[in-house]
This record gives structure tokens, C-alpha cells and sequence, in this order.
């Protein structure tokens, strides 16, 4: 994220921190070294509880400040019942609180700003998103512009089914448990590597029979931890990948995508991207193993570098579990 100086920089990073424009929320971000290391949207409920904010206020803990924007629901009656005790379970925390600003309609105030030259009761207008200096400098270096809200960034992930790569999957046979399934999956994650290359070249696999293979070894949990463990969080190149191969998988083959696609949209920042992801990913399969560790690890706000240090413990095991023959590496 580019240096935010202002209020009208803030507000216009927000959708970009979360992927959309947020309304009827409130967006909590961490600072450290001047840098925005956490965004967090819930909705705006009634009022909080002393209890509910201090567990919000609890993911702040290690930084150096917070920054908080209220969008106010037009059905909230009163805000201050949400706004109060959540700064002071920060300020109990011993986190400075840097900026909080509320949003009505269309106008902003800061609450930190007492100078009514800048920050008039009445509020200021919101900047356009296409106006901010922040948009400019997020569009220069590749991140493209936010969704205009949830419903759309969930439609962005809707299947696209190409029938004949479902036609080439029920061709491909299972992977045989009955005997030793070590050559099956070693196979299977060649496969992965093979799409990724492909992939690379212009963002689409052409290759029907590829994807297909892809997405029936990735059912296989060995293959889907080589997937997870091949991903590098400095790269766009995963991020798109799993997200165009879920699109094309079908009804009982989408949560090995979803949970990949989930895990490169937290690493990237797109925290609502990852949970609209990891829904794709329940819906399909409730009881899926991976969904509920990621549950967990969302909700936490851990950074995203936690899941560079369970690729750096993991990956090296199950590469050996695949390419020595054994699968008790």
C-alpha cells in the first residue's frame, strides 16, 4: 500500500485494503513503521459489548497504532454506542489511536480533528475513488480497482463450467489407496506445475485435459499441501491461477481451489476475497479438512507472513513424501 498522509488518502486506500467498498461497517487497520500491516471489516452492529470490543481491540496487539472508519448504517439509531467502547478497549490496550473517522451518506468527519477548517461538523463530501491520488498510484503498480461491493466481488468468482474439461475429468481415473498411491500423486503435482507454467504465459490454461487433471488429483490432500506449499506470496501468478481454475470446477471439486485461492487472497491483503473464497469452499464441501484451520486464521488477524513459515515447515516434507517414494517423510 502507498503512503496514506491524509483522511482522503485513508478513505480512499480502504476499498482497496479489502478489495471493495465497504457500507454499513466498520474497518479497523493496524499500524507499524507508519504502514498499514492489518485491515479488518465487520459489520456495524447495534452497539458492542466491553467484552466484543476488547477482543477487537486484542488483534492489535504488537502495534505501533490504530486507525478506525465507521460507515454508519442509515438504521443506526446511535453510533456512539459502537464508536465509544471500541476506543477505549484500544486506548485499555495501549494502542495509540491514530485517526478514526465516521462516515454518513456521502460526507466524512474525523473524530480526531478538532480544526473545523479541515474537519467541519458538518462533514466533508467523500473524494471519487477515480479522483485520489491513491487510486492513481494502486493502479500504477497492478492492483486493479476495488469491487463496488460485496455482491460483486462475490459474483467475480462464479462458475464458468467448460463441459469438456468435466467430460475429460470422469476419464481420468481415481487415485488407487488400495495400493501404494505415492506414483498417482507425484503425478498429480507435476500436473500442478505444468498448469502454473502454462498459466504463466498469457493468465489461461488452453490445455483442457491439463485442467482437468488438475482439478481430480487436487481432491488428493498430498497434492493439494504440494499447491499450497508451492506458492510464493510475492507472485500474482498464484493468486490468478486458482482463482480462473475455480471457475472452471465443478459441484464436489471446488474446495481445493476455493481454500488455495483463499490463502493467496489473504497473503495479498484481499482478506474479503479470501473469506468470500473460503464460503465457495464450505459450500461445496462443509467438512472439508482445511477449512475450518483457516476459519481460525482469519478471524485470528494473524499476518499473512504465518503462512510463508508453514510453507517453510511443511513443503520440504511433502516434497520428500512425493518425489522419494514415501509417504512417511
Amino acid at each position: 500500500m502507498t503512503t496514506v498522509t491524509s483522511p482522503s488518502d485513508l478513505l480512499a486506500a480502504v476499498p482497496f485494503l479489502i478489495g471493495y467498498q465497504p457500507s454499513d461497517a466498520i474497518v479497523l487497520m493496524a499500524l507499524n513503521d507508519e504502514s498499514i500491516t492489518m485491515a479488518i471489516r465487520v459489520d456495524f452492529p447495534q452497539s458492542i459489548s466491553d467484552d466484543e470490543a476488547s477482543a477487537l481491540a486484542k488483534k492489535f496487539e504488537g502495534s505501533d497504532g490504530a486507525l478506525l472508519v465507521f460507515y454508519i448504517p442509515d438504521s443506526c439509531d446511535d453510533a456512539e454506542l459502537v464508536i465509544r467502547p471500541l476506543s477505549e478497549a484500544l486506548v485499555a490496550q495501549g494502542i495509540p489511536l491514530r485517526e478514526s473517522i465516521i462516515i454518513v451518506r456521502d460526507r466524512w468527519r474525523s473524530l480526531i480533528c478538532s480544526d473545523e477548517s479541515c474537519c467541519p461538523i458538518e462533514g466533508s463530501p467523500l473524494q471519487e475513488l477515480c479522483d485520489s491520488r491513491i487510486t492513481a498510484e494502486e493502479i500504477s503498480r497492478g492492483k486493479p480497482l476495488p469491487f463496488r461491493d460485496l455482491a460483486e466481488m462475490t459474483r467475480s468468482l462464479s462458475p464458468r463450467i467448460d463441459d469438456v474439461i468435466v467430460e475429460m475429468m470422469g476419464r481420468i481415473p481415481a487415485i488407487d489407496y488400495d495400493n501404494d498411491p505415492t506414483s498417482q500423486q507425484r503425478d498429480g503435482a507435476n500436473s500442478i506445475l505444468d498448469f502454473l507454467h502454462d498459466f504463466q504465459v498469457d493468465r489461461i490454461c488452453r490445455d483442457k485435459r491439463l485442467v482437468a487433471t488438475v482439478l481430480v488429483r487436487l481432491k488428493d490432500l498430498q497434492v493439494r499441501d504440494f499447491a499450497l506449499g508451492s506458492m510464493d506470496q510475492e507472485s500474482d501468478l498464484y493468486f490468478d491461477a486458482w482463482r480462473w481454475l475455480l471457475t472452471k470446477a465443478p459441484t464436489g471439486y471446488i474446495a481445493a481451489p476455493a481454500t488455495l485461492l483463499a490463502v493467496a487472497a489473504y497473503e495479498r491483503g484481499d482478506g474479503a476475497l479470501a473469506n468470500v473464497a473460503l464460503k465457495r469452499a464450505k459450500d461445496d464441501q462443509p467438512n472439508y479438512s482445511l477449512i475450518d484451520l483457516l476459519e481460525q486464521l482469519f478471524r485470528s488477524g494473524k499476518p499473512p507472513s504465518i503462512f510463508q513459515e508453514l510453507r517453510a515447515e511443511l513443503h520440504p516434507k511433502v516434497c520428500a513424501a512425493l518425489f522419494s517414494g514415501s509417504l512417511s517423510a
